[in-house]
This record gives structure tokens, sequence and C-alpha cells, in this order.
């Protein structure tokens, strides 16, 4: 895998804390990053999005992740930077630490998830268009890739680029990783914002296979709400 940022200058992803990930995820925080409607909103559109039965990959998880309770899935995996944390959370049938901004590889096998999840941590992803890449890898054909972005974040390790943005520009970002990155069909955008809470907006796609057609360009058809 390359470490590229597309057509994306470097100093995009540059951030106020340079230093090692692991020291600074290293005390667990059994805090949550949005208040308790926007979660319910989130935990709501998990509902609708993903089906019974499914095998879910939570990025950049913790001690909690969101799903309903209501919902069986096949298997919940989880990939974050704190081990207390994951091994509190009660959803995880299995989780794995590991830093995406040192190795954007996922662990995982190929076509091994129907949805891979990121929760409110895209900001701190200093080489987004690598792990989109292995996101598509791990999911089978047809998966769902959903990215849930708010207004919160720790200003040390956020990108400088997500820092400069407005909410819209953010959720045009986060599409752009997506268009950058061969295998995804088109994104959608869903406001989930609650009325006086965190704002909540998700942005998602799913895998497509892409063929060559006759003018080089890539062919795909994926509908995100399927």
């Amino acid at each position: 895998m390359t470490n590229s940022h597309g057509p994306f200058p470097a100093h995009f992803f540059r951030r106020a804390d340079e230093s090692d990930d692991a020291v600074f995820y290293q005390p667990p925080r059994f805090v949550t990053h949005i208040d308790r409607a926007t979660i319910n909103a989130l935990t709501d559109f998990y509902r609708e999005a993903i089906p019974g039965g499914a095998r879910v990959l939570d990025l950049m998880s913790s001690w909690v992740s969101h799903l309903p309770d209501d919902v069986e899935y096949e298997r919940v995996a989880g990939l974050g930077m704190n081990e207390a944390e994951l091994a509190d959370n009660p959803r995880l049938d299995d989780y794995v630490v590991h830093n995406l901004n040192r190795r954007p590889e996922l662990p995982y096998e190929d076509a091994e998830f129907d949805a891979v999840l990121n929760a409110v941590s895209i900001q701190y992803l200093t080489r987004p268009l690598d792990v989109f890449e292995s996101v598509r890898r791990v999911l089978r054909p047809g998966g769902l890739h959903a990215v849930a972005i708010s207004h919160r974040m720790f200003p040390q390790k956020a990108v400088a680029v997500w820092q400069s943005l407005s909410s819209a520009d953010r959720i045009a970002l986060v599409g752009s990783y997506f268009a950058l990155t061969p295998g995804w069909g088109e994104p959608i955008v869903v406001d989930r914002s609650p009325p006086d809470a965190d704002p909540l907006w998700i942005v998602a796609a799913r895998t497509v296979e892409v063929r060559d057609d006759p003018d080089g360009e890539g062919e795909a058809d994926a509908d995100p709400g399927e």
C-alpha cells in the first residue's frame, strides 16, 4: 500500500501534536464524544442501515459502539487504540489494538465484513485514502462504509484540514475520500442532527465492482441505501 495523500498536500494531514498516538491514547477515556440525543440518532441510523445477522467492523472503536441493543449481529469486531476501552465494550465479539496512522492496512481478510463503521473519528486519520482502500478490501461486494461526523474533537490530534473547514466542507471532504478511492459507489449524506443537540451527519457508500469501459473509465453501480 502506498502512503498517498492523493491530490491533497501533505500539510493537510499534519497535527498540532505529532507525538506517538499510542502515548496520547494510552490513558482510557470512558466518555462519549457526542451527547445522548445524538447517540440515539446514530443508533437509529445503524438500526435502519445494518440488518441483523451482519458482520460489522467498528473502526476506531472504544468502550461503546452505539449499535442497537435489540439487533443481533453475526459478529461485531472492534479496532481501536486503547485495549482497556475495547475490552470494556459489551458489543464486541473480538477486537484488535491497531494504529491506522502507522499501519492503514486493516488486519482482516478480504470480504470479511458486511459493514464498516467510523463514528466521529475520521478527523484523526492522517492517511485516509489508504484506510478507505483497505476498508473497501475487507468489505463484501455491496458492503457499507458509514462515516458519522459531528463537531467535537481532540484538537491536538485532529488533522489540520479538518480544523480549517466548515461543517459542509467536512462533509464534502469525507465524500472526496470515497470518490478518490476506487471501488466505491456514489456516497450519500444523511443529516440526523437532533434539535438542540450535537449535529450528526453520516456520509456512506457501498463497495462496487469496478470494470474498465472502452473510454478507460471505471464503471460501477451501487445504492448506499440498499
